[in-house]
């Protein structure tokens, strides 16, 4: 046990001097935190941020325009956890405007941009249309809809989040078991499981994807299982060979001789000596998981509108690169390159931070 903490204590020592894997942790640590907190922190609180302006569509960051809010009757209160959850469901229905003036019992507002006039009964704002009426400014600009680019983009870390988490999570869930089995007992039991490995192996992760995506359905659920369920291979390769590797080792044919079952052998022995390339091997497949889902929700099959996705932000907009408006598709894109690297340098520091040889 003090072996063990040592060892430990020696990779947190080395970790902590890697000025790289730091720096990509807590990087990671406040998008984890954004994705968390995304409809509080969001500009646009709404469901899915689909307040549309179409209005104000495609224009620069830091664009302003006074906003007037058209109070909704039908608005229900909702929890914090709700709204934490899910955004705001009842939301005001907001009017770009240009000016507006107050005459006697009527508010007349100008239009953004066909400078028509409308005109409204004060009562509706509780004879103080000054309550409904701000200057909004959208940061990152607004997108082809008239959305906020910003809310979108904060609640779209959630999506890339949670099909990290739950593709690691399923693939570690199938490829230790699988892989600590074939490694372990050899034999005709090992052939079998690398038989299926192989057949995984060889078709295309983003064919097998869209294979399981198009079986179970388009939707938010399926994708994450549908990653989870291809990304297992890698995870089985890597246990395999450690096992085939620490069952030699002395402690595993103590084990043996004092008659432990073969699974508190596995789970109990060998699979605590081994979990740093797993580890390492989770950061990747993190990584990857985060890649696969925006090119799945590049191609449509991700997750579905209006559910923001960066992936599907970038094919909304990538034509917009060439018609002067390039932002609404390299936003996105470099919030999915920061994500990805920040994971693989985790990933690199924490390999070698973990390697008791150096």
């Amino acid at each position: 046990m003090n072996r063990t903490n040592s060892l430990s204590q020696l990779a947190f020592q080395k970790f902590k001097k890697n000025k790289t894997g730091v720096s990509s942790l807590l990087f990671i640590f406040f998008c984890g935190c954004i994705a968390i907190f995304c409809y509080a922190l969001a500009p646009d609180n709404s469901n899915a941020a689909n307040q549309m302006h179409l209005e104000i569509h495609s224009k620069p960051p830091g664009f302003s325009v006074d906003l007037l809010q058209i109070p909704n009757k039908n608005k229900k209160e909702q929890s914090w956890f709700s709204i934490l959850k899910n955004g705001r469901k009842n939301t005001n229905t907001a009017i770009p405007i240009q000016s507006y003036t107050v005459l006697k019992n009527e508010l007349t507002i100008i239009k953004y941009t066909d400078g028509l006039p409308k005109s409204f009964d004060l009562s509706l704002f509780n004879h103080q249309p000054e309550k409904f009426i701000s200057k909004k400014t959208f940061y990152f600009g607004t997108d082809k809809y008239g959305r906020d680019l910003l809310s979108r983009l904060l609640i779209g870390a959630r999506i890339s989040f949670s099909i990290g988490f739950v593709a690691v999570l399923i693939s570690l869930l199938i490829g230790i078991p699988i892989g600590a089995i074939g490694g372990y007992f050899g034999g005709k039991t090992d052939a079998f499981i690398m038989w299926i490995i192989n057949i995984t192996w060889s078709i295309p992760t983003l064919l097998l994807v869209i294979a399981i995506t198009l079986t179970l359905g388009k939707g938010f659920w399926q994708v994450f299982i549908a990653v989870g369920l291809t990304m297992w291979v890698e995870v089985a390769r890597v246990v395999r060979g450690q096992v085939i590797t620490t069952k030699e080792q002395q402690y595993v044919e103590a084990a043996k001789a004092l008659g432990f079952s073969d699974l508190r052998i596995i789970f109990k022995h060998i699979l605590p000596n081994i979990l740093a390339p797993i580890i390492v091997i989770s950061a990747a497949n993190f990584a990857a998981a985060i890649l696969i889902e925006s090119g799945l929700s590049f191609l449509g099959i991700g997750a579905q509108p209006p559910t923001p996705s960066w992936g599907a932000m970038i094919k909304n907009h990538y034509n917009y690169i060439v018609l002067g408006k390039p932002f609404l598709a390299i936003i996105p894109g470099l919030a999915i390159m920061s994500l990805v690297m920040a994971f693989m340098l985790l990933g690199n520091s924490l390999r070698d931070a973990l390697d008791v040889k150096n």
